[in-house]
């Protein structure tokens, strides 16, 4: 919700309109009226991110769009979000989507089989260990909505889903989770939903997935317990960054985890 800065408000939804444009922080300012040092401080403190790494966020997602939906080039795609540099491009897509554009491109068949070797799966669980000066995060999953399928937590430096969680685990329900073998640190609790009846494109591109971000930091420190994390999926708010993290790759990352733990 936006009630506590309702400029801010205006500011998101004119980003969402003309996100195909030059949004320079200045133009963004002037949407909100405040000073630019005034609007990035009241923007952050609202959304959780700087309004600038907000734009490039939804940017990156648009051309997750692209790369699924067109036959454009991965240099076309490149310019059509801002990037003038192909190179640039591929870096920063890669970093916060966890794969390159042309990998995400060709990942929607692998996309669906992960989704239904989950489902398939009955009586699986994550590894459960705990080393020494190492810890636990402990919690519990709820839903505003119905929901039938697999739930994907993560820990993430910043609060924004983008690029593989530092530490993470999946749960074939909502209820309780455990993250196992937390270092100390500082740590954003992120969990997405992904609904069996999902196709492998909704996967990719999950727009209206339940989702969960904390924007207060869990704080890891050797020596003290972590509080209990209850967390409760929400539908898609105006304010919330795009899901940029692939979700296939997560859940093949965790399956590869999975097998592991049995051997």
């Amino acid at each position: 919700m936006l009630d506590r800065f309702p400029e801010i408000e205006e500011v998101v939804a004119y980003i969402h309109k003309h996100i195909d444009e030059p949004l320079p922080l200045e133009r963004l300012a002037r949407v909100a009226a405040y000073s630019p040092y005034h609007f990035t401080r009241i923007f952050k403190e609202r959304v959780g991110l700087p309004p600038l790494y907000y734009v490039s966020s939804h940017r990156l997602s648009r051309a997750k769009e692209l790369l699924l939906s067109t036959n454009l080039s991965i240099r076309d795609i490149g310019l059509e979000i801002g990037q003038q540099s192909l190179g640039t491009f591929t870096s920063r897509f890669t970093e916060r989507v966890g794969m390159t554009p042309a990998q995400f491109r060709a990942s929607g068949e692998e996309a669906d089989g992960s989704l239904r070797l989950l489902q398939r799966l009955r009586d699986w669980r994550m590894p459960d260990s705990v080393q020494n000066g190492r810890h636990r995060i402990e919690g519990r999953i709820a839903a505003d909505a119905s929901f039938d399928g697999v739930v994907l937590i993560g820990l993430f430096a910043k609060p924004i889903p983008e690029g593989l969680p530092i530490f993470g685990t999946l749960i074939p329900s909502l209820g309780a989770f455990r993250i196992t073998d937390v270092k100390p640190g500082v740590y954003y609790l992120m969990a997405t939903a992904v609904a069996w009846e999902m196709g492998a494109k909704e996967a990719l591109l999950p727009r209206a997935t339940l989702r969960s971000r904390t924007r207060i930091p869990i704080v890891v420190e050797p020596g003290s317990e972590v509080p209990y994390q209850d967390v409760t999926l929400y539908e898609p708010r105006l304010d919330d960054p795009p899901i940029l993290i692939s979700l296939p790759l997560l859940m093949q990352r965790f399956l590869r985890s999975m097998e592991r733990g049995r051997r």
